[in-house]
């Protein structure tokens, strides 16, 4: 079995590197501070040709695979601006697949046309704060009107809802207690952000704050019938299909994010001389950061996995699911010793580590926890009964 990356395939992963070795510790710590949306390094990505990676050639995509995203989205996460530049340009990747699936021809051309340029950026609207994971209970609700819907209801943690002018939103049509399955009467729309119409509260957080993340208030918002995607009712069903690269992205950014982490710690436990010998001499430093390479090798491999049955057609649920779990505890654990291996400095800006451990809690925790990873995992392939 050949596992090496073809020579596309490195090609990707090396002109990737060049874009993202354009924006430094200084770029990405100033944007953190400053809680500022990166768009000169959004820019020079879409100016790159890579925000349609996955998008279809005719539109001015590469129609590559979700594998080839993911060496890129590694790329981007292992740079130095770690999860909070895999953020800026995340949602272009997976995000528009249902646009891509179920979308019409004048749809796609206009919708994602301008994503591929750089020139939109979008937001997903799908979790709502009573809902959480349980996305068959959201309660936005679109009623049917002439020419279009009007949508009223309530979203949190929408990225990057201060900059984007375009959100892919979810919402009811039907109540879910009149449907047939929990499942049904869900719409999906790509539209318009307009903030002067529709509140988008930022929401203060632990760290990759140089992406905003916002509760979203929508109050009697009209949306026009030409901005559904597919048929009234599906709008759940489309997603699913964005949920297995979703898991792979993530998973993928997160052993960037820790393979960077990692890389950090090695290098300045090589330079780093305490009592008349390097520290990185000791075992106590080299055995921890050595076990940290083994889970982020282990869990790349298992995600390039999923990536590989994906863009073959084949099952993946589990691989994508058991590798966004091992992405993101290898890469929270590989942040934590970047930290402890740099000591005391290691809690200051200076070194960057303590920004990437703030991002790297994130990526155990979204945009599937950990606890229903393993009951996924309990009831698709050990044969379990279903737990909730």
């Amino acid at each position: 079995m050949d596992i090496r990356l073809s020579e596309e395939q490195e090609a990707i992963r090396d002109g990737v590197k060049r874009v993202c070795d354009q924006f430094g510790d200084e770029y990405w710590s100033k944007k953190d501070q400053e809680k500022a949306f990166p768009f000169e390094f959004h820019k020079a990505m879409a100016d790159a040709g890579w925000l349609g990676i996955t998008m279809p050639e005719d539109l001015g995509g590469a129609n590559l695979g979700v594998t080839e995203a993911a060496i890129m989205m590694h790329e981007v996460a292992a740079s130095a601006g770690g999860y909070s530049a895999a953020s800026t340009i995340h949602l272009n990747i997976f995000g528009p697949h249902a646009v891509v699936v179920n979308g019409t021809a004048e749809q796609k051309d206009r919708m994602l046309r301008p994503l591929i340029a750089g020139v939109d950026k979008a937001c997903f609207g799908v979790t709502e704060p009573d809902a959480g994971l349980d996305t068959t209970s959201i309660k936005t609700f679109a009623t049917k009107v002439d020419g279009g819907y009007r949508v009223t209801g309530r979203k949190i943690w929408t990225s990057s809802g201060q900059v984007a002018n375009k959100i892919l939103l979810l919402t009811r049509t039907t109540p879910k207690e009149e449907c047939r399955k929990p499942t049904d009467g869900m719409t999906l729309f790509y539209t318009d952000l307009d903030r002067d119409q529709v509140e988008v509260r930022r929401i203060d957080k632990m760290g990759r704050n140089a992406v905003d993340s916002n509760a979203t208030f929508i109050d009697d918002y009209f949306v026009p019938d030409a901005d559904r995607i597919g048929e009234e009712g599906k709008g759940f069903h489309y997603i699913m299909h964005s949920l297995n690269p979703e898991r792979v992205l993530v998973g993928i950014e997160a052993v960037g994010l820790g393979r960077g982490a990692l890389a950090r710690a090695a290098r300045y436990a090589g330079d780093r001389s305490v009592f008349g010998r390097l520290i990185g001499q000791n075992q106590g430093i080299q055995h921890p950061l050595a076990e940290n390479w083994i889970y982020l090798e282990s869990a790349y491999w298992m995600i390039m996995r999923a990536a590989y049955l994906y863009d073959n057609g084949l099952p993946c649920g589990a691989e994508a699911n058991a590798g966004k779990f091992l992405g993101g505890r290898a890469a929270f654990d590989a942040c934590t010793r970047a930290v402890m291996t740099h000591g005391g400095m290691g809690y200051s800006t200076e070194y960057q580590v303590e920004r990437l451990f703030r991002e790297s809690i994130l990526l155990r925790i979204a945009p599937i926890t950990e606890q229903l990873i393993l009951s996924f995992i309990a009831e698709r392939q050990l044969g379990l009964p279903k737990s909730y």
